[in-house]
């Protein structure tokens, strides 16, 4: 293969999230399409982020469930967790769904292309691998090249790790420390404590998953201390030393924290480099493709989509928005996604999920004295307390107008946000929600009596 050329309705250089939505669409749609990767399709989501992850978040599940067994009336002893297990009980999930994903890319005649993908025209991805260097033309062009962990600079070898390392971590760490509390910061936080570590997370902002709704912190951070993970707030990070005791790790105002291993979880940057963006125009801030609200780069008839354009990093973001660039470039005119309608979710114990405004953001938007606002306790809802979680449903809204924002914290209550995006994205009333009829019991119920409270008819407690 050297030198050869061909041509193609879309090129895609990326086989993650964004980058395999956009091909399957398109080929669905009837285009030509070729979907450039150096690694493996399905990217950091399927590889070394959501599946792995929320596969060792159900085995700490598991855990707590064992430990937590006797409250229930069911006698059951924890004697142990088997990382090496655990590690095959993830990977084997990752497998199967790998395995689906190629033969769905190829069932749909796509042209998967191995190789290191370079832009060298506005129409031309040039690939090279082991056979040689091949030459692919399209008429429409989508980047997706994803993101990777953020390092600031400090080595990752040994006990010092990013999230891909400890999704291959064949130990329980007796002692781990955290830099970043944000969504990767809490979830292996976690994971980690409820297989038996002691962990101390690391932040600079004030609070833990500061993007969140303030009270969702503050409640997170109760429900951490009463699972005896430590965390310093407003600490910031200075430097790591290790040796064959552990890591010790120093901060600014000179505290110095020992541990097992260090987990370097301070969020992930975009994948750009190298790949010939800026040679071509590709307008660029910080490493990221800027593209406009219909994920155009206003350079030929380039797109980009998924964690290289500045937004939340999700990988149903990039699925939506690859989808989205497939249906424009078929002249189907898609509705622009809306960065806030994208529900939100923290998959750590509790869970949290949310969509829409937080009441910061709803009162910056609208001004204090036109929102209202409601938050449900879980103790009121029956399903919770059979659960044994406390947390809340909080809603928001414009005053005398729809909800826009919704949040939740609790244990699984990320199965929630399905109908919270519903009401938040249909800009629906709360009366309107309060006439629906909730099933009884469960935890959708809890969004049915916060709302019924947000139109002034509160049930189960005080508002």
């Amino acid at each position: 293969m050297t030198d050869s050329v061909n041509t193609y309705d879309l090129v895609i250089l990326g086989g993650g999230t964004g980058g395999y939505a956009a091909a399957l669409r398109a080929s669905q749609l009837d285009m030509k399409v070729a979907l450039i990767e150096r690694d493996k399709v399905g990217g950091t989501c399927l590889h070394r982020g959501c599946i792995p992850t929320k596969a060792l978040l159900h085995a700490a599940e598991v855990a707590d469930t064992v430990k937590d067994a006797a409250g229930f009336g069911v006698n059951a002893e924890l004697l142990g967790i088997d990382m090496e297990k655990v590690v095959a009980f993830k990977q084997g999930i990752i497998d199967r769904n790998y395995k689906g994903l190629q033969g769905l890319v190829k069932a749909r005649g796509i042209d998967y292309i191995s190789g290191e993908g370079k832009l060298v025209s506005q129409d031309t991805v040039e690939v090279t691998n082991d056979e040689g260097t091949l030459q692919v033309t399209g008429k429409a062009i989508v980047l997706a090249t994803g993101s990777t962990s953020k390092t600031i600079g400090i080595d990752i070898r040994d006990r010092v790790m990013t999230s891909e390392q400890a999704l291959e971590y064949t130990e329980v760490p007796e002692s781990a420390i955290v830099l970043g509390g944000g969504v990767i910061g809490v979830e292996f936080a976690s994971v980690w404590a409820s297989m038996g570590s002691k962990v101390t997370i690391v932040e600079g902002l004030p609070h833990l998953v500061a993007n969140e709704d303030e009270a969702i912190s503050k409640a997170l951070e109760k429900a951490f201390k009463k699972r005896k993970i430590d965390f310093k707030l407003g600490a910031m990070f200075d430097s790591v030393e290790q040796d064959a005791d552990g890591v010790h790790v120093k901060l600014q105002d000179g505290t110095v924290i020992d541990a097992s291993v260090l987990l370097v979880a301070v969020g992930r940057g975009p994948v750009t480099a190298g790949f010939g963006f800026e040679e071509q125009g590709i307008p660029m801030d910080r490493g990221f493709v800027l593209a406009n609200e219909r994920q155009h780069t206003g350079v030929g008839n380039i797109y980009a989509v998924g964690d290289i354009v500045p937004g939340l990093q999700l990988a149903h973001r990039s699925f939506a928005q690859g989808i989205f660039v497939a249906e424009e470039l078929a002249g189907m005119n898609p509705a622009p996604i809306i960065e806030s309608g994208i529900p939100r979710v923290t998959y750590c114990e509790p869970e949290i999920f949310s969509v829409g405004l937080t009441e910061k953001q709803a009162v910056e938007t609208y001004g204090a004295e036109k929102i209202e606002k409601v938050e449900y306790p879980l103790g009121g809802n029956g399903k919770s307390t059979i659960l044994k979680t406390t947390g809340f449903i909080k809603v928001v809204r414009e005053k005398d107008g729809p909800v826009v924002g919704i949040t939740g914290i609790g244990a699984r209550l990320s199965e929630q946000v399905g109908e919270a995006q519903l009401i938040v994205n249909w800009e629906a009333f709360p009366e309107e929600v309060a006439a629906l009829v909730h099933a009884h019991p469960t935890q959708n119920e809890a969004i049915g009596e916060a709302h019924l409270a947000l139109a002034g008819k509160p049930l189960h407690f005080h508002n």
